[in-house]
């Protein structure tokens, strides 16, 4: 069968949302053994218990059950008293079923509370709307990209937590105390626990800004060389601030750069006396199209991949892989336009409280094109801008999903209340790693002692294992 191809021709008229049908995938589905546990963007399961009673989800039975006592005692015998009264004539007897009333409805409300048990963990089940300012995680949907075969990540919930325990005093270590426009602590952590997970033998980085990314590298792997691709050196900051360079790094940088998908990989792989492609660890912080990247590392032979910008639909200044898999057969994935809909009116009142949050008028362009962002496809900082149809858009996706293994989305490190982060939106997000009222957690882990502007960088860190097979 013919395989279906990623498309980013410009196309001259307006975009509309012409559905196509699903393409088939040029590449046989083959067994592959399951992995160990779930993708965590998809289960929280708390391994960490918590001392300041932020736990999952248990109520003080004996507070409740005493005030369901007395108050049912107090409003039983009010209504037998009026009861009795009712029984003496008929003359107060419309009053009295009108006080009746009053008391057994107050009746109702005050005792039947005592049956509710409100979890201290926030989801948007449990809300009665979305407007809270720190939870409805997921509330307006997180799209995954599916891979072939279902596989997901080998590492846990309580793995992550090992790690952030162990990252937080690295973290303060860092060079770079302000990485303005950079990394911030979120993505520090993915990428470091990432990289120490998989062990490579060699790191690419494609984006190095001040080096703050390289010296994440290093913590992670002291020996393990470093391969970096950016238009700048590092060095070159070092004139007006800190920055980090590498004595274990090669620099393809200032007037050696070369892009990522011009180097002649081969060539580098030889130098570097890596045979085994699988055992290479790709991170792209360049801000290009994560499409043309994909089949970029994809034609080299590459197999693990992390894009740090993995911008929500309509925000970011290229095309990435959470706008690609946004689709309306994906669970979490699809809009709509109607300005008087339900999604439009969630949208309008979060935009009121998050930053990064976008209402129906940011997310729809002309024709009512959502997708990309207003139906464009976005690439290089935005100086590139080309409309895409939707079946162009629904054809890139399934070209995705043909050759992706693995597709893990980090979670947020903790939830806003926690942080006091306010620019992304949490009901565009998975639950986070340290769920809001787990401060207890959240202390402990030492999370507590960094400045508030260190999580304000979330963009869905993502990363892929890809393959033609």
């Amino acid at each position: 069968m013919s395989s279906p191809r990623p498309s980013s021709q410009t196309q001259s008229t307006t975009p509309t949302p012409t559905p196509t049908p699903t393409p088939t995938h040029r590449y046989p589905n083959h067994s592959a053994p399951s992995m160990l546990e779930r993708t965590l963007s998809s289960r929280r399961v708390n391994s960490y218990s918590d001392g300041d009673g932020g736990g999952d989800g248990g109520c003080d039975e004996s507070k409740t059950k005493k005030n369901q006592h007395i108050l049912f005692r107090i409003t039983t015998r009010a209504s037998n008293y009026l009861s009795r009264i009712a029984g003496s004539g008929s003359f107060y007897l419309p009053c009295v079923t009108l006080a009746l009333f009053v008391f057994f409805a107050f009746s109702f409300l005050f005792t039947s509370r005592g049956f509710v048990c409100i979890s201290s963990s926030y989801g948007p089940v449990s809300r009665a709307g979305f407007d809270a300012l720190d939870s409805d995680f997921g509330a307006l949907g997180v799209p995954c990209c599916r891979s072939k075969h279902g596989k997901t990540v080998e590492w846990t919930s309580k793995d992550l937590l090992k790690g952030l325990e162990e990252f937080v005093p690295i973290y303060e270590t860092r060079p770079i105390k302000n990485n303005l426009y950079g990394m911030g602590f979120d993505h520090s952590f993915g990428l470091w626990f990432i990289a120490r997970w998989l062990k490579p033998d060699l790191m690419i980085e494609s984006g190095a800004f001040k080096g703050h990314s390289t010296w994440v590298l290093r913590q992670a792997m002291p020996d393990t060389p470093i391969i970096s691709l950016s238009p700048r050196h590092p060095e070159k900051y070092l004139k007006k601030g800190p920055a980090y360079v590498d004595g274990n790094c090669t620099y393809y940088a200032g007037k050696d750069f070369v892009d990522f998908g011009s180097v002649d990989w081969p060539k580098v792989m030889k130098k570097h006396r890596i045979l085994d492609l699988s055992r290479v660890l790709i991170f792209f912080d360049d801000h290009q199209n994560e499409l043309k990247r994909i089949e970029q590392a994809l034609k080299a032979g590459f197999r693990h991949l992390v894009f740090e910008d993995n911008y929500d639909t309509g925000t970011g200044d290229h095309y990435s892989l959470r706008q690609i898999c946004d689709q309306s057969y994906i669970r979490g994935g699809g809009h709509s336009c109607f300005k008087d809909g339900d999604e439009a009116r969630i949208r309008s009142r979060r935009k009121k409280f998050w930053e990064k949050a976008v209402d129906i008028e940011e997310l729809c362009g002309p024709g009512e094109a959502w997708w990309g962002v207003r139906g464009y496809m976005r690439d290089n900082f935005n100086h590139s801008n080309k409309p895409i149809s939707y079946a162009q858009h629904f054809q890139n996706s399934r070209f995705v999903e043909s050759i992706l293994d693995v597709y893990w989305e980090l979670p947020p490190v903790a939830g806003p209340s926690l942080t006091h982060q306010t620019r992304y939106d949490p009901a565009r997000t998975p639950s986070p790693i340290v769920e809001d009222g787990r401060y207890g957690l959240f202390k402990r882990l030492g999370l507590a002692n960094l400045d508030n502007s260190v999580f304000n960088g979330y963009t869905q860190m993502v990363y892929l294992q890809i393959s033609e097979q």
